[in-house]
């Protein structure tokens, strides 16, 4: 039986013909109606990127959590409930608060057109609002300047990931444009922090933010006032010697961890009481599901990874490489992404591919869809109909690894039945 918040939430995608389109308009209007919650929100970091966005505003979070402070965190898009979203205190924020929420957005809003992101957004704000903490961590949904997360008017501290290419029906299709979508980001921000890019990148991101009047924390050394990153890798390597790597698999982790150690070592210098001894701890300690996350199964270890554009199976890849596995594969994915170019990536790690269309997702890719980008490859490739017979049939394989990825909504659909 569906639940009163499921329904509500299919309610908002019919409040706008477009599932996105980007616009701080709608939402300003809404907010300023709900009193402007957008306003009184504690002081905030906010995180903008292609890859690397939810793993980053982990750690930052478990650090924060390591040092005593509640945090609020906003993410998306979810695995399994929606609630999954809104953490208010370090918490997953509890059903009837969340349901409270969303009705009372829905009743201002009285049936105006906005998007499903923007107004479950205007939600998440009231709820951080209204509960005190010392930070909230938001992720961007999409995007960065015009993301509904970027109409709070001022925040501590700005962060960038890594770029890639993505979402370039919306933000542009060179990572020039893309990156200047994603520091739209930076507007009233007291810290900056861009996280390893690739040398163009770095060096378009540079000429554009010489041009604005704040202090920079680089990851890397330029002519700005920075974070001794030599010092600060020592720092890391120690850590990393007392704590053993990071509880998130991947060397792009590492990168990840980077970002968050340095966002703690601007907060250390900004007065906030980050003792350093915490961090080698909050790294390792540190969980966000579905990306490269091992289960053991039975005989078998699950490997979930809802990497989905193609810096994602870049990745990927790497880690397949370097740790010697070549697992069967279950592939699913959306359509408005690049699946031969994907599959192109991993394509010499994997070993028999699965297709599957992402249940209740219109917008995926079918099997056969699938099957055809998989044949051009020359991908050992089998289709089968039903769920419970590929995971028969895997179960039954001599090979110890099963690979589910190209979507966090697959891996949502999946995910526990494994757990």
């Amino acid at each position: 039986m569906i639940s009163k918040t499921d329904k509500l939430l299919k309610e908002f995608i019919n409040l706008h013909p477009k599932f996105i389109d980007l616009s701080l308009s709608r939402l300003e209007y809404l907010l300023k109606k709900l009193g402007d919650p957008h306003k009184k929100l504690p002081p905030t970091i906010h995180i903008a990127g292609t890859n690397g966005k939810g793993s980053t505003l982990s750690f930052i979070k478990n650090i924060l959590k390591n040092n005593n402070y509640s945090v609020h965190t906003y993410t998306s898009p979810h695995l399994e409930k929606f609630s999954e979203r809104i953490n208010i205190n370090n918490k997953q924020v509890n059903a009837s608060r969340l349901l409270k929420s969303l009705e009372f957005v829905k009743k201002i809003n009285h049936g105006r057109p906005i998007t499903f992101f923007e107004i479950t957004t205007a939600a998440a704000f009231l709820l951080f609002a209204r509960f005190k903490a010392d930070f909230l961590i938001l992720e961007t949904g999409l995007g960065g300047r015009l993301d509904a997360t970027n109409i709070i008017p001022k925040k501590f501290l700005s962060i960038i990931t890594s770029i890639g290419i993505d979402h370039e029906e919306f933000l542009g299709d060179t990572l020039k444009k893309i990156a200047t979508e994603k520091i739209g980001i930076i507007k009233n921000t007291n810290n900056v922090i861009i996280a390893k890019q690739n040398k163009e990148i770095e060096n378009f991101i540079f000429k554009k933010l010489k041009k604005i009047n704040n202090i920079y924390y680089f990851n890397k050394d330029y002519k700005f006032k920075t974070i001794d990153t030599k010092k600060f890798f020592y720092q890391f390597q120690n850590i990393k010697k007392k704590f053993s790597k990071p509880s998130l698999e991947g060397d792009h982790q590492i990168e990840n961890a980077s970002t968050a150690i340095t966002a703690a070592i601007v907060l250390k210098k900004n007065n906030y009481n980050i003792k350093i001894s915490s961090l080698g701890k909050s790294i390792c300690n540190t969980k966000w599901p579905g990306r490269i996350e091992k289960v053991k199964f039975k005989n078998k270890i699950i490997i979930f990874d809802g990497s989905h554009n193609l810096s994602g199976a870049e990745k990927l890849n790497q880690y397949l490489k370097e740790n010697n596995i070549r697992p069967n594969i279950i592939f699913g994915m959306l359509n408005n992404k690049k699946a031969f170019e994907f599959l192109s990536i991993i394509k010499k790690n994997i070993d028999i591919l699965y297709p599957i269309q992402i249940p209740d997702e219109k917008n995926a890719y079918t099997q056969k869809e699938i099957y055809k980008v998989a044949k051009k490859l020359n991908l050992e490739t089998l289709i089968i109909n039903n769920f419970n017979t590929i995971n028969r049939l895997l179960m039954n394989s001599s090979n110890k690894y099963i690979l589910i990825t190209g979507s966090l909504y697959l891996i949502g659909k999946i995910r526990k039945k494994y757990l």
